[in-house]
């Protein structure tokens, strides 16, 4: 795989715990990169050759902001195009917010951030639009993200059926367990194929404070501490991945019809039924489907 994207979870930790949330990040979750080890991830990435968007995110990377800056700083540093998501809790006025993101501006091209019924009320929005203002006036490129509510999360991805504007809702991580139960059911037999990931030519991957490469929320490919991210990256044989494989050749139904798992209740898309499947595997995989950050299991 040819990677030109590289999404750093700069922590899990999150001033929400938002029920549509990949990765379980709330404000009890506490595993962050410490500066050495962000430091060893950017100059891997700027090793591998390859990489020309570099993302901070979470969890609410604006926690950290020293780190944050640093991470900016050096990235910028290395010629990478810098990206930050964020879910604006920090833009309380527009001198705020303009002060936030002061020595961020000619470093961060891309400023993403939530904003939708996940997040709160009509002061999440409030804050979002102080953020979107002082990063114009900062020069940096600022866009919201918006997911559809469980109603539009339905199948077949009917993308013209949602709200302008908004994202689909995919049922992964705590969106599984909090929104799963109550969402329109499908037979597991609708999911023969992964329809958001690249599972074959990833053109980017998640690194987390514990140093997993995800190529999907949950599914490491291994750990750049302990292996360098280019021989990760060479090391990736996609059709004998236990995990990947399998979904490649069938989806989440084929994932789970090879290990037994249950195929006769319903789910809600593709990622519940992956993400069901990948739970009750992590005691056989548990170097691959991890870290307990990513299924529910607070650090």
């Amino acid at each position: 795989m040819t990677l030109t994207g590289l999404h750093v979870l700069l922590t899990y930790g999150c001033t929400y715990e938002c029920d549509h949330c990949f990765v379980w990040s709330s404000p009890r979750q506490s595993a962050t990169f410490t500066l050495p080890r962000l430091d060893e991830l950017l100059r891997q990435a700027k090793a591998l050759g390859t990489i020309e968007w570099l993302y901070f995110e979470g969890g609410e990377p604006f926690l950290y902001h020293a780190l944050l800056r640093w991470g900016v700083h050096r990235a910028y540093a290395f010629g990478f195009k810098v990206g930050v998501v964020s879910n604006a809790y920090w833009a309380t006025s527009d001198r705020d917010a303009e002060e936030w993101l002061g020595d961020l501006a000619g470093l961060v091209k891309s400023l993403e951030m939530s904003c939708d019924a996940y997040h709160g009320d009509a002061e999440q929005g409030r804050r979002v639009e102080c953020a979107r203002a002082a990063a114009a006036r900062l020069g940096i490129r600022a866009s919201v993200i918006r997911i559809a509510s469980p109603e539009h999360a339905g199948v077949p991805h009917s993308t013209g059926q949602l709200p302008p504007g908004e994202s689909r809702l995919m049922f992964r991580g705590r969106a599984a367990e909090a929104l799963g139960r109550t969402a329109p059911r499908h037979l597991a037999a609708e999911f023969t194929e992964c329809p958001y990931e690249d599972l074959r030519e990833p053109g980017r991957v998640h690194v987390d404070p514990f140093g997993h490469v995800h190529l999907c929320q949950g599914i490491s490919l291994g750990n750049v501490f302990a292996t360098p991210l280019a021989a990760i990256v060479r090391g990736y044989v996609p059709d004998v991945h236990p995990i990947a494989g399998p979904l490649l050749a069938g989806g989440p139904a084929e994932l789970a019809r090879r290990h037994g798992h249950d195929l006769h209740g319903g789910w809600a898309d593709a990622c519940h039924l992956c993400y069901a499947t990948r739970s009750a595997l992590r005691p056989l995989y548990p170097a691959i489907l991890a870290p307990d950050a990513m299924y529910g299991v607070e650090s």
